[in-house]
């Protein structure tokens, strides 16, 4: 599990209990700590996946699919749970300035009013409490990981050097883009009312992204492109290697800017533009910056993994599906 993904899922916690059975008869299936999660919680937050598994899935197995795939979503509310635990122990707060301030940077950053992510959030039905907790939790999840990990890694020009050495050729060829991607497959001779279906999936999703949900976290939760756990990552694209209808939106979208649906034979793709470079070689100089961001990345989420592994090692976590 990546650790955008692990610190963007979100899980709502009901409230304290220690016996096998949850009020009204709701059944517990997990203990973390002092805290549960119930099945009305895990079945609330798995119902999106389950629509959609059940909807493209073609095999025999669906039943133990989607054990698999709830079994695998109560994992990472379990993770969360033990992340907001740490939170509150370590005295992190986010007061409503702070949710104001991210708001209004992730609006300049689209170019857009509160009045439009208010209407986008109304057509999702999405409330603006709702929205606004779950930048509250995002903020916190985040600060926690500043704390407990970015804090202690750092990046030597050594390795800097060394990495330029060894992919120098990353670093020259033809033009190219780097871009993200979310894929929602277009199933074979699919007749024309499926196609509709998920072209319109595909522009919810797109007005998602246009209210400030992350790419990463969207791509994680719903592509089935390659790379969606890495935030639908593919890495760079030189001309001619991917589909001529996402190529020719690929390398005329301004840098971070987020396309319009893209409709092709595979399906229907929204890709993100997140580094460009031309035919040459980059010095050292030109991309130490960039190469000093991705080792730190890199080993940031390692700390993480080891971290939370420790986390949970260290925890009373009890699962009860």
């Amino acid at each position: 599990m990546g650790i955008i993904k692990a610190i963007l899922t979100g899980a709502a916690v009901l409230f304290l209990c220690t016996s096998v059975q949850a009020a009204g008869g709701d059944r517990i299936v997990a203990v973390v700590n002092d805290e549960v999660i119930t099945l009305f919680e895990l079945n609330g937050a798995f119902a999106p996946y389950q629509e959609k598994l059940e909807a493209a899935y073609k095999g025999g197995d669906l039943g133990k699919v989607l054990i698999e795939n709830k079994r695998g979503l109560l994992n990472r509310m379990i993770d969360d749970l033990l992340m907001e635990q740490q939170s509150r122990k370590a005295g992190i707060v986010v007061r409503d300035e702070d949710v104001n301030n991210a708001i209004d940077d992730m609006l300049r950053r689209r170019n857009a009013t509160r009045d439009e992510l208010w209407k986008a959030l109304e057509r999702e039905g999405i409330t603006v409490e709702a929205y606004r907790k779950g930048m509250r939790d995002q903020l916190m999840r985040i600060r926690i990981v500043q704390r407990e990990i970015k804090s202690k890694v750092a990046v030597s020009d050594e390795e800097i050097g060394e990495y330029y050495r060894k992919h120098r050729a990353d670093y020259e060829g033809k033009e190219a883009v780097r871009i993200k991607q979310i894929l929602l497959i277009l199933p074979k001779d699919a007749l024309p009312p499926v196609r509709e279906r998920l072209r319109a999936d595909a522009e919810t999703i797109h007005r998602r992204l246009f209210a400030g949900e992350p790419f990463d976290q969207i791509s994680a939760n719903h592509s089935q492109g390659p790379a969606a756990n890495a935030g639908g990552d593919i890495g760079y694209i030189e001309r001619g290697m991917i589909l001529p209808e996402v190529e020719s939106v690929a390398f005329s979208l301004p840098l971070g800017q987020i396309s319009p649906v893209i409709e092709s034979p595979t399906g229907f793709h929204i890709i993100q533009v997140i580094d460009r470079r031309g035919a040459g070689v980059k010095s050292i100089e030109l991309v130490r910056e960039e190469i000093r961001e991705k080792l730190d990345m890199e080993k940031v989420e390692k700390k993480f993994e080891e971290w939370l592994i420790a986390l949970r090692a260290k925890s009373h976590v009890e699962i009860k599906l």
